[in-house]
């Protein structure tokens, strides 16, 4: 399961030798721990929903970490910012309702937030400094434009830019190739 953190750390330790005929320090500190206190985990009803919930669960569980699930609904810019949203609520509901079980499952406790802005992006960094979080996790769906190149988007690139916390992207794995998913279809080895 791919996960970059933001900020970078360092984890590599330098050689004392080269480094001091570099110039360089010697010691390169350890990296921080990654015991968070508060986590908001970006809800968005796709496969990287169940993963976000499992791994936030586990890394945060010695830490005795809070976690609020928020799942974004974007209302277009021809409505206003507070029109009703009850066509979408009960797929929105769904979503939180399905990550709070997930979180029940791993004997963590996930607080649902449903939020209605403009943009996801600004949403999830304006939740992440109203509550102080110091961890926020959003999913990357694998998907790609016509003509191959992989999509990540505008929500991630915001929120790496903007978010006042370490942010986790968790990306879905890439999909099987045709190939292999024919051959897993059949059951058999491809042959050559």
């Amino acid at each position: 399961m791919p996960v970059v953190s933001w900020p970078a750390r360092r984890t590599a330790r330098a050689d004392p030798e080269s480094a001091a005929a570099r110039g360089s320090p010697s010691h390169v500190s350890e990296p921080q721990s990654s015991a968070f206190r508060r986590a908001i985990l970006a809800l968005a009803g796709g496969p990287c929903d169940d993963r976000i919930v499992q791994l936030a669960a586990e890394l945060g569980r010695t830490s005795h970490a809070e976690f609020v699930g928020v799942h974004v609904v974007e209302v277009g810019w021809s409505m206003p910012l507070d029109a009703d949203i009850a066509a979408r609520s009960e797929e929105a509901q769904q979503i939180l309702d399905h990550a709070e079980l997930t979180a029940e499952g791993l004997k963590a406790k996930l607080e649902p937030v449903l939020l209605q802005a403009r943009t996801v992006g600004s949403a999830l960094v304006d939740e992440a400094t109203e509550r102080e979080a110091d961890l926020l996790v959003v999913g990357l769906p694998y998907r790609k434009r016509f003509g191959g190149e992989f999509v990540i988007g505008s929500t991630i690139p915001y929120v790496l830019k903007h978010a006042p916390c370490e942010v986790w992207v968790v990306r879905e794995p890439m999909p099987a190739e045709p190939s292999e998913l024919a051959t897993a279809a059949k059951g058999g080895k491809e042959q050559r």
